[in-house]
C-alpha cells in the first residue's frame, strides 16, 4: 500500500511547495507594489506639507489643532521633529493604528538617524521621513498613513491559494488516481509478473487494463505467461514421457558426449552393473565403467562411426551376468558429431537357457546311451547263442527288462516335465483334505522302506482342508518319499509333518540320509542335476524328480525349502496355500 500511495504523495508535496513558493512570491510582490504606492501618494502628501509649512518662520508657530484638522482629512498622522530630534508635532491622535511602541520607534530612529528615506512599515502603517525647512530651521517629517488593505490583500493571496491548493490536491489525487489505475497499476503488475515469469512461475497473471499501451503491456505479459506455461507443461511432459520411457527400458542406457563424459544413465543399467547415478553420471566413461569391452565398444564408434557390439561378462554380487553392449554415433542434423549412445542387453537368461540345452542334450543322451547300450548289447548276446542257456537267457532277459522299464520311467518323466512346463497346463482344482492324501500316499512306499529297516514317524494334525490337484500334489509327496527312502541308509528314520497353519499348510518330510552340502541344495531342482551320481543312478532315479516337484508347488503358488548337511539327513518343507487363486 505505502508503494501505491508513493508517486501521489510525491505530486502532492511537489505541489503543495510550489503553491507555497508561489503565494510567498506574490506576497512579496503585492507588498512591494503597494509599499511603491504608498510612497508615491506620501511623496505628493509629504510636497504639499512642504508647501504648507513653507508658510512659518518658526516650529513654535505651528498649530497642532490645524494640523490635526489636515491629518484627519489626509488620514495621515504627523510628527515633526526640529533640529535637536524633539518632536515638537504629533497628530497620531487622529490614527487609532498608531501605538504608543511605534511612535517610540519612530522617534528611536530620527534620533540614532537609522531611518529608511523610503519609508518603513510597522505592522500596517507606513512611516515615511524627510527632512523640511520651517523658516531658518531644519526638522524632520514623518508622516504615517495606514495600509489596511495590504493586510487584507495578502490574507486575500493566502486564502486564494489554500483553497487552489486544497481544490489542487482533490484533483491531483482524483487524475493521480486514474494515471494509476489505467498506467502505473498495470505497469506494476506486469512488472511483478515478469518477477515472477523470471523465477519460474509460468502461472503468474497480470491484471489486464483496457487503456492505451498499458493495456497492451498486460495482454501482452498474459499472452507471453500462457505461452510459457503450455510450452513448460508439453515440455514437462516430454521430458516425463522420455524419462519414463529411459527408466523402463529392460535394456541399459548410457549416454556420452563428444569429449567422453557420461550425461545419462537409466535405471536397468544401474540395475545390470551395480552403482548409483550420482556415480556415472559428468565423469569419463572410461573412470567409472571398468570393462574393457566397453572401451573397446566406445573406441571402435569413434573410429569407424558405425553400430558396434561386443559381449562381456560382469560380476554381480554373487552371480555372473553375461551383457552384451552396442554403441551407436551420435550425429546432429547438420552431421556434427554429438557422441555416443551405449544400450547394454542382458543375454544372462540366453546364455542359462543355451546351456541348459547343451547339459540337457548331453544328460539326456548320457542316460538313454546306458538302457539302449545295455539293452542291443545283451540282445546281440543272446542272438549269438546265448539264448540256448536257459539260465543265461532268464538272467539277460531279465537285465533287457529292467532297463527297458528304467528307459520308459525316464520317456515318462520326460514328458511329464514337458507338460508341466507348457504354457497352457492347467490343475484340476478341488477342495479336499491334505492330512487324508498323505495317509493314502505313505502304505505305497511302506514295503520299501520295511526292506531296509526304516521307521516312519508321523506327527500329522487331524485334518486340513486345501484347494488344489490332488493328483498333482499326490505325486509330489510320493517323489520326496521315494527320494527319503532311497537315500537314507539301512535301520534309519523317516519324519512326516503336517502343521496346519490359517492360511497355509506346510509338509515337512525328514529323512536320516546322505544329505548334500550347503552349495549343492540351489541345483537339486535341476534337470538330471545329482549330487552322487552313482548312487543316484543305482537308487534307480531318472534325475527328474524334483524338477517335477518344483514346477507342481510352484504352479500350487506354493514355495519349498530344503534344509541339509552331509551325513545329517535333509528336511523337505512344502508349504501351500489353502485356498488357490486363479490368474
Amino acid at each position: 500500500m505505502r508503494s501505491n500511495t508513493r508517486p501521489l504523495l510525491i505530486y502532492t508535496i511537489l505541489i503543495v511547495v510550489v503553491m507555497v513558493s508561489l503565494g510567498i512570491l506574490l506576497a512579496q510582490l503585492t507588498r512591494t507594489y503597494f509599499i511603491s504606492f504608498f510612497e508615491e501618494r506620501i511623496e505628493h502628501e509629504h510636497a504639499y506639507f512642504v508647501d504648507y509649512l513653507q508658510d512659518y518662520d518658526s516650529h513654535e508657530q505651528l498649530d497642532e489643532a490645524e494640523f490635526s484638522d489636515l491629518s484627519e482629512q489626509f488620514n495621515s498622522a504627523m510628527f515633526i521633529f526640529n533640529q535637536d530630534n524633539q518632536l515638537v508635532l504629533d497628530t497620531s491622535d487622529v490614527l487609532d493604528e498608531v501605538t504608543e511602541e511605534e511612535k517610540n520607534q519612530i522617534t528611536e530612529q530620527v534620533t540614532n538617524q537609522s531611518h529608511n528615506q523610503r519609508g518603513t512599515l510597522i505592522d500596517d502603517v507606513f512611516y515615511y521621513p524627510s527632512s523640511i525647512q520651517i523658516g531658518n530651521e531644519t526638522a524632520t517629517l514623518v508622516l504615517a498613513s495606514p495600509v489596511h488593505s495590504l493586510g487584507n490583500i495578502t490574507k486575500n493571496i493566502w486564502l486564494l491559494i489554500g483553497v487552489t491548493l486544497f481544490f489542487g490536491i482533490l484533483l491531483i489525487y482524483f487524475i493521480g488516481y486514474n494515471i494509476f489505475s489505467k498506467y502505473i497499476k498495470p505497469i506494476r503488475s506486469a512488472s511483478s509478473v515478469a518477477s515472477r515469469l523470471a523465477q519460474g512461475d509460468y502461472k503468474a497473471r497480470t491484471y489486464e487494463g483496457y487503456f492505451g499501451e498499458a493495456g497492451e503491456l498486460s495482454q501482452s505479459i498474459n499472452i507471453l505467461a500462457r505461452n510459457l506455461q503450455e510450452m513448460t507443461s508439453a515440455q514437462g511432459m516430454q521430458e516425463n514421457r522420455l524419462e519414463a520411457v529411459i527408466n523402463n527400458m529392460g535394456s541399459g542406457l548410457v549416454l556420452i558426449d563428444e569429449r567422453g563424459y557420461i550425461l545419462l544413465v537409466n535405471r536397468a543399467f544401474l540395475d545390470s552393473l551395480g552403482g548409483e547415478e550420482h556415480e556415472y553420471v559428468s565423469y569419463i566413461y572410461y573412470d567409472v565403467i571398468p570393462y574393457d569391452a566397453v572401451h573397446q565398444t566406445v573406441q571402435d564408434v569413434y573410429m569407424f562411426e558405425e553400430t558396434i557390439s561386443h559381449t562381456f561378462v560382469a560380476p554381480f554380487h554373487i552371480q555372473r551376468k553375461h551383457l552384451n553392449v552396442t554403441g551407436a554415433p551420435i550425429f546432429s542434423e547438420s552431421h556434427k558429431w554429438k557422441g555416443v549412445v551405449l544400450v547394454f542387453h542382458d543375454i544372462t537368461e540366453l546364455k542359462q537357457l543355451e546351456q541348459m540345452r547343451k547339459d540337457f542334450v548331453a544328460n539326456v543322451s548320457h542316460e538313454l546311451k546306458t538302457p539302449i547300450t545295455s539293452i542291443r548289447g545283451f540282445s546281440e548276446t543272446l542272438l549269438d547263442g546265448a539264448m540256448k542257456d536257459e539260465q543265461m537267457l532268464d538272467q539277460f532277459l531279465r537285465i533287457i527288462l529292467k532297463e527297458s522299464g528304467r528307459l520308459q520311467s525316464l520317456i515318462q518323466d520326460l514328458l511329464e516335465l514337458s507338460r508341466l512346463e507348457k504354457e497352457d497346463f492347467q490343475l484340476d482344482i478341488e477342495r479336499f483334505d491334505f492330512v487324508e492324501l498323505v495317509e493314502e500316499t505313505v502304505p505305497l512306499i511302506e514295503q520299501h522302506a520295511k526292506q531296509k529297516s526304516l521307521k516312519i514317524q508321523k506327527d500329522i494334525s487331524a485334518s486340513a482342508m486345501i484347494e488344489g490337484d490332488s493328483g498333482r500334489l499326490k505325486q509330489v509327496i510320493l517323489n520326496l518319499l521315494t527320494n527319503a527312502v532311497n537315500y537314507t541308509p539301512e535301520h534309519g528314520e523317516i519324519g512326516i509333518r503336517i502343521v496346519d497353519g490359517e492360511a497355509d499348510v506346510t509338509l515337512s518330510i525328514t529323512d536320516t540320509g546322505v544329505g548334500m552340502p550347503q552349495e549343492e541344495i540351489s541345483r537339486i531342482f535341476e534337470r538330471f542335476y545329482r549330487v552322487d551320481k552313482a548312487r543316484s543312478r543305482n537308487s534307480g532315479g531318472t534325475g527328474l524328480g524334483l524338477a517335477i516337484v518344483k514346477h507342481i508347488v510352484e504352479a500350487h503358488q506354493g514355495s519349498i525349502e530344503v534344509v541339509s548337511a552331509p551325513d545329517a539327513g535333509t528336511t523337505f518343507h512344502i508349504t501351500l496355500p489353502k485356498k488357490f487363486t486363479e490368474h
